[in-house]
């Protein structure tokens, strides 16, 4: 067990690790980012901020010095660099990030242990998306392997004559096929080192241009019928991996039950609404869970939660989000307000 006045190193500087920091502080724990950035959203709430590449060894061991255990807000972080915290616990285990950063080793992988992903091919060339459109057909997204998220580094695939002429990059790409469903929820749990789970209320998830717009607990009937399944699938990752801390497991509702999607070994987008939402929110929980702490109690602390992400220009909106005394607004810090970017978002809770 850590105990509280101690320092807990987070790996990535975005959101993410901003609200981690924050969870951890309440708690009475201290945080030192470690990101390449020189601005750090999340080390403006830290005590202390590392600035270095993450193939900088040096700097990598004099940040562990400072710290009593290791996380990270995103799946990217490279791998073996993290050799270099010597014996600072690092949790989740970066064999949860080794499995998420790919997504064909991420299906097969989840296939070893009974889930269903949708109909998928590896793409080294333009013959191989010839051979696995003329497989899989259309309609499908063309996803590079490593490094995509929101959005960034998929093509969809409306029809064969959409890839003709597509200047594949050169890096392992994967070719899924679309999947009719009639919605998308996630699984959100936490374990802790002694094998405990706990999960959060399921959101029910709509995306627009790849970028989560809403969650919403409770979910509909449908994902109510699937979550037992869909929860023994996220048990299985979670045991498999040994996991410690917040795991995310992304899913379409179908006729046919739960297709896995993807996971993710960190806290999540769609799980920002158990900060006001839930009794204990997913950042705490994480907290908790690194430290050896208790897991609280993840019940839902109102009827009925919406999540929205606040997108680009949206967070001009502030003032009047804010007339709505049951909103609770999160902004992020960032400066620049691109299209597409998350910058913050807003809670909105129904206790009766």
């Amino acid at each position: 067990m850590i105990p509280p006045g101690e320092t807990i190193g987070i790996l990535g500087g975005g959101q993410l690790g901003r609200m981690l920091a924050m969870a951890a502080a309440q708690l009475g724990y201290r945080s030192h980012v470690y990101a390449p950035e020189p601005d750090s959203i999340a080390a403006e709430v830290c005590g202390g901020f590392t600035r270095a590449e993450w193939d900088d060894a040096e700097a990598m061991a004099r940040f562990a010095a400072d710290c009593a255990v290791v996380t990270y807000e995103f799946e990217n972080v490279p791998v073996p660099p993290l050799a270099a915290l010597g014996t600072v616990p690092l949790l989740a285990h970066p064999r949860a990030l080794e499995t998420a950063q790919d997504r064909l080793n991420e299906k097969r992988f989840v296939e070893t242990l009974g889930g269903k992903p949708a109909p998928y091919a590896t793409v080294d060339s333009t013959e191989d998306l010839a051979a696995a459109l003329a497989t899989i057909g259309t309609p499908g997204i063309l996803k590079t392997r490593r490094d995509g998220y929101d959005g960034k580094g998929q093509w969809r695939i409306m029809t064969p004559a959409d890839a003709h002429g597509l200047d594949l990059p050169d890096v392992p790409l994967i070719y899924e096929g679309f999947v009719t469903f009639e919605a998308e929820f996630s699984v959100i749990l936490c374990r802790g080192a002694d094998g405990d789970i706990r999960y959060w209320d399921s959101a029910e998830n709509v995306h627009k241009g790849g970028i989560l717009a809403l969650s919403t607990v409770p979910a509909s009937a449908l994902i109510q019928d699937q979550l037992a399944h869909a929860r023994a699938l996220a048990r299985q990752v979670a045991d498999a991996l040994d996991y410690v801390g917040v795991l995310t497991l992304e899913f379409f509702a179908t006729a046919d039950g739960p297709v896995f999607n993807e996971m993710a070994p960190r806290v999540h987008n769609s799980g920002h609404w158990t900060i006001e939402g839930a009794v204990t929110s997913q950042f705490e929980n994480h907290v908790r869970a690194i430290c050896g702490l208790p897991l609280g109690d993840t019940a839902l602390a109102a009827q009925r939660v919406e999540m929205r992400n606040v997108i680009g220009d949206a967070a001009e909106d502030w003032p009047k989000i804010l007339s709505d005394p049951a909103n609770h607004l999160h902004l992020y810090g960032k400066a620049a307000a691109r299209p597409g970017r998350k910058m913050g978002h807003v809670t909105r809770l129904t206790l009766c």
